[in-house]
């Protein structure tokens, strides 16, 4: 079978699974399992491929919806190609907001030292790192699979002012923290997902307690103890009142809140405290 033949094979097999995007998955998948780029596909399209088994063994995964993602173990971030394994959730476009959102924060107060929590695949402190090279970031995380998708990353992007620790929050974190920064679980347990997110990414970095809003209450706490002066964070389109309520009752006055592409409130950052 030629490569052209198989992309055809794999974009009828994932279309009658009800993949949206059949011929360009077909194509991504073939290029990672031939380990070619895309235009070297279409100038070797008559050439036989290796392995036809291999490929059809990729495109049954994606046909039970399995993330591609995890198939190919990348995701494309802020225009950069990132590692994501399996167990490490997987990067979001809306998550490039909140990155936008920092790096608005950090060039009006000159600030110099940054905290993430939560850090999963690495996405925002490797993508802040290279914007900032003169930033000092710790970022951590409770999962050893977090962790280890972070140093590949770290590693790949040749970034040198990361900080990782594997630790719940800022657990044994001493040093002066000016701004805060997570894209924590915030969904409510009780909220039924799509299959390729419900049973493929990790429930630990997905769902909260407290209708989801649990973690992001005690970030704001966090936050407050710690003196830290800026907090931003990522959260659900159904969580602004119930959190203006929590920074209200904490005493925080400056704050605000923005939407994502469709127009849905998904996130917020805080003015906490002046060191």
């Amino acid at each position: 079978m030629t490569i052209k033949e198989a992309i055809v094979l794999g974009r009828t097999k994932l279309a009658n699974s009800g993949i949206q995007r059949p011929l360009l998955e077909a194509e991504i998948l073939i290029s990672y399992q031939q380990e070619m780029d895309r235009v070297s596909l279409i100038l070797n399209e008559n050439k036989k491929i290796d392995d036809i088994d291999g490929y059809l063994s990729l495109i049954d995964r994606r046909c039970n919806q399995e993330p591609i993602e995890y198939i190919t173990n990348r995701a494309g971030f802020y225009g950069m190609d990132f590692i994501v394994h399996k167990g490490v959730l997987i990067p979001r476009p809306e998550t490039e907001i909140l990155v936008d959102k920092v790096s608005q924060i950090i060039e009006k107060n000159s600030i110099e030292y940054i905290a993430e929590v939560g850090v999963g695949s690495g996405i925002i402190s490797v993508t802040l790192a290279l914007k900032f090279p003169h930033l000092k970031i710790v970022a951590t995380d409770i999962s050893d699979k977090a962790i280890e998708n972070t140093k590949a990353n770290i590693e790949k992007f040749k970034v040198d002012n990361i900080e990782l620790k594997h630790c719940s929050m800022l657990d044994s974190i001493d040093s002066k923290i000016e701004l805060l920064v997570s894209n924590p679980p915030y969904i409510s347990p009780d909220v039924s997902l799509e299959k390729c997110v419900q049973e493929y990414e990790p429930h630990t970095a997905l769902f909260a307690d407290d209708r989801g809003c649990l973690m992001l209450k005690e970030l704001i706490d966090l936050s407050i103890d710690k003196e830290i002066a800026f907090l931003a964070c990522e959260m659900g389109y159904d969580q602004k009142d119930e959190l203006s309520k929590y920074l209200q009752s904490k005493g925080i006055k400056e704050y605000s809140f923005y939407k994502d592409y469709a127009g849905l409130d998904r996130g917020f950052t805080a003015k906490i405290s002046i060191s």
